[in-house]
């Protein structure tokens, strides 16, 4: 299992551009049937729509597709996509649907109008990565606890519980890959005096 990048949560965005309305979607999807019931349930949401734009890139099979549903080549599906690409993400799905305002915006009106709509639909589903931590336990006086706060800070250690009794006992996780450097920096300040033990590691995110 290795890290990768893709979205919270479905959101929805929208632009528009001399009164055509582009609304943007994006949805995480770990599965090509997921993606596609995203596509349709957009597209039954707004049945009325001129165009219904779509790009998913997913981990499984490294499948990639995308549909410029019958806007000129390679000015709507492929900016999209490109939208997916550009900030890293698989197992997302992005759908942007056009209500033709009257007025022809042209190719680069078009690539400019889909990318916007895209890339306002992604940010709002926030973007997350996904890595392995290992989950530990620190215990270590009060005096090597200051100390040891600016190495829990720059190797992003996050704490998840705290107790303060005779010596201080932290829950916490850190990357798996910065988890033995962590550990011996916190070996290093604190005189050998900190005791660790390693709990679990387990496949997440963070906020």
């Amino acid at each position: 299992m290795s890290s990768y990048i893709t979205v919270k949560e479905s959101s929805e965005y929208e632009f528009e551009d001399r009164k055509s309305v582009f609304l943007g979607f994006a949805a995480p999807a770990s599965k090509e049937e997921d993606a596609i019931a995203f596509i349709n349930k957009i597209k039954k949401k707004y049945p009325d729509a001129r165009h219904w734009v779509y790009a998913y890139v997913l981990r499984e099979n490294s499948t990639t597709r995308y549909s410029d549903d019958r806007e000129p080549q390679g000015t709507a599906g492929m900016p999209v996509l490109d939208i997916i690409r550009k900030n890293g993400c698989t197992d997302t799905v992005i759908v942007v649907v056009r209500y033709f305002g009257g007025i022809l915006l042209g190719t680069g009106g078009l690539v400019h109008a889909y990318s916007e709509a895209a890339l306002g639909a992604l940010k709002a589903a926030k973007i997350i990565e996904y890595n392995i931590y290992s989950e530990i336990t620190l215990t270590l006086n009060y005096s090597d606890y200051q100390k040891a706060l600016p190495i829990t800070v720059k190797y992003e250690f996050l704490p998840i519980d705290t107790d303060f009794q005779a010596d201080v006992k932290i829950i916490g996780s850190v990357l798996k890959d910065k988890c033995d450097e962590f550990i011996a920096k916190v070996t290093e300040i604190t005189g050998g005096r900190c005791a660790f033990e390693k709990i679990n590691e387990f496949f997440g995110y963070r906020e």
